[in-house]
């Protein structure tokens, strides 16, 4: 099966679709690749690279477009300024495409596209789900993107980031409002506070709030309640109440801000307008607005797409390649997810369409020509059957107890879940206690018919505390946030730790009774408890280093 690589022809677009790793990939599944000569070179990859991997190159777009089974591009299809054709024209009869095509305001590329009888997967149109994780094109740009305006923003302000105090002087760090928390936004977010400025963020969603807190942000808010979720996690448009009280909290913060970077976005309309002229004004002269969503008209009423306005010595950052500013990365990212849709299309020598399969069927667009864009929605599953009327009846404080489970959930972390999952779990520890509890008795009652003995006293005593330990331990461990599992090897290290020194005492009267060869096997298995605990907790150290 032929793929093509072309050029990307939109003004300033330095991304390419594939790599020399991919390519070398793509060849080892099938494929007889083609990459037109210059399709790397503004992302740092040379020809020579190409060639080297196992791919053609070819000098020309129309080849690449007319003799591939399947094209793989960045952009949308666009005007070749060169061959004086369309590039969706130039696309074979029958032939695939994968690339970003934004099919709910590209109404007329989607009709061109289907006069060829074009099969396309659309890169953003790809199901945020978990198992697509992988093939998310938006999150891989838009973390880029979220960088990036940091960068651009630190890049033309005029103090450090960073507080500072010199012998010259204290120097207070910069402080930053990042309006939505997406991606983009959290990357944003993690920048700038890793570049030592006080930051701030605003989100429609509340979901989002414990994860600006965990990236060292603080989360501002308004006394509007409103949910701003929408579909596949994006958020929605809000009442004219909570839009007010939104501005309103914008004005009172925008004479303290330095960097305001915004991202928020409604998909398939014209990006919200979230920062005013007055607000501009009201800011600091040197101070920076970096607009992310310039390329659908911007949050900031300033804002010049392609351009940086200046207003009242304010800077409005309105790039709309910020992507492609980071080219490299950006392409080794992008064809890194195309690479993964490829793979699970079947590769050169499988490839096909399965509709039955949910990344699949939300990606395409078009197949042989049939528009398939939207997909149709997902099922909703069938009500729960009622409950028996003993139950339906139950006291008032446990039916409110249970339903308020699931929404609690869902308030602080955005999954909801099962109301009776807790007293399962917590009814099984009761269970076991209340056995221990009645051998301990039932041990007690019979030593209480026994002549008094030392040894009978001392062991007692051990199964006494034995008992409470297991119960008190069960209690502890179990209540404990599964979230919170992982951390908790840690603490069972000082648990492990009070074993080993009982197993040591134990173990020193030599190995020759019962009591001592137990010792020696509660030390060993504690030791691999603590082993275990320290090499967790490291692997996660490492993933917060930089």
């Amino acid at each position: 099966m032929k793929l093509g690589v072309p050029r990307e022809v939109y003004p300033g677009e330095r991304r390419v679709a594939a790599t020399p790793d991919t390519v070398r990939q793509l060849v080892a599944m099938g494929f007889e690749v083609s990459v037109e000569a210059g399709a790397g070179a503004g992302a740092r990859m040379a020809d020579a690279d190409y060639a080297a991997a196992g791919a053609t190159v070819v000098d020309g777009a129309r080849e690449i477009w007319e003799h591939s089974d399947l094209v793989l591009k960045v952009r949308e299809p666009q005007a070749h300024p060169a061959l004086g054709v369309h590039e969706a024209d130039l696309l074979r009869e029958g032939g695939r495409l994968i690339s970003f095509l934004w099919p709910a305001t590209q109404v007329d590329l989607v009709e061109r596209l289907r006069s060829r009888r074009a099969t396309v997967l659309a890169m953003d149109q790809v199901p945020r789900i978990t198992r697509a994780q992988s093939m998310d094109a938006l999150s891989s740009m838009a973390n880029i993107a979220g960088y990036r305006a940091v960068v651009e923003a630190a890049s033309r302000f005029g103090r450090f980031f960073t507080g500072q105090m010199t012998a010259a002087g204290k120097l207070p760090p910069a402080r930053v409002l990042v309006i939505g928390a997406g991606v983009a936004g959290l990357q944003a977010i993690a920048t700038a506070r890793a570049m030592g400025a006080v930051v701030r963020a605003f989100d429609t969603r509340p979901a989002v709030r414990e994860q600006v807190q965990s990236l060292g942000g603080e989360c501002l808010e308004v006394p509007v309640v409103e949910e701003g979720e929408g579909k596949g996690g994006y958020a929605k448009e809000m009442s004219a109440a909570f839009i007010e009280a939104e501005m309103a909290l914008f004005r009172a913060e925008a004479p303290s801000l330095d960097i305001v970077i915004t991202t928020a976005l409604v998909p398939g309309k014209r990006a919200p307008l979230l920062w005013t002229r007055d607000m501009v004004e009201a800011m600091r002269p040197g101070s920076v607005v970096v607009d992310l969503a310039a390329e659908q008209g911007g949050n900031c009423e300033l804002t010049q797409p392609g351009e940086v306005a200046e207003h009242a010595g304010v800077q409005v950052v309105g790039y709309t390649d910020m992507v492609s500013r980071a080219a490299t990365t950006a392409s080794q990212l992008y064809a890194q997810n195309v690479l993964n849709l490829v793979e699970l299309l079947g590769g050169g020598e499988g490839f096909h369409i399965d509709l039955t399969d949910e990344i699949v069927r939300g990606a395409i667009v078009l197949h042989e020509g049939e528009v398939l864009w939207p997909p149709p929605p997902k099922p909703v599953p069938p009500p729960a059957p009622a409950k028996p009327a003993a139950v339906a009846e139950a006291p008032g404080p446990v039916a409110s107890a249970t339903a308020a489970a699931p929404v609690a959930g869902k308030a602080h972390g955005g999954a909801e879940r099962s109301a009776s999952s807790a007293p399962a779990r917590g009814g099984s520890g009761w269970w076991v206690a209340i056995a221990m509890a009645a051998l301990w008795v039932a041990l007690r009652t019979y030593a209480g018919t026994l002549p008094a003995s030392q040894a009978l006293a001392d062991f007692l005593q051990h199964l006494t505390v034995f008992v409470l330990a297991c119960f008190v331990g069960w209690q502890v461990i179990w209540n404990v946030t599964a979230a919170l599992h992982t951390p908790l090897m840690s603490v069972t290290n000082a648990i492990s730790g009070i074993i080993i020194l009982g197993g040591m005492l134990h173990a020193s009267h030599g190995l020759g009774s019962p009591d001592a060869l137990l010792g020696a096997a509660a030390v060993f298995f504690a030791a691999i408890n603590v082993a275990g605990g320290f090499l967790v907790t490291q692997r996660m150290l490492r993933m917060f280093r930089r």
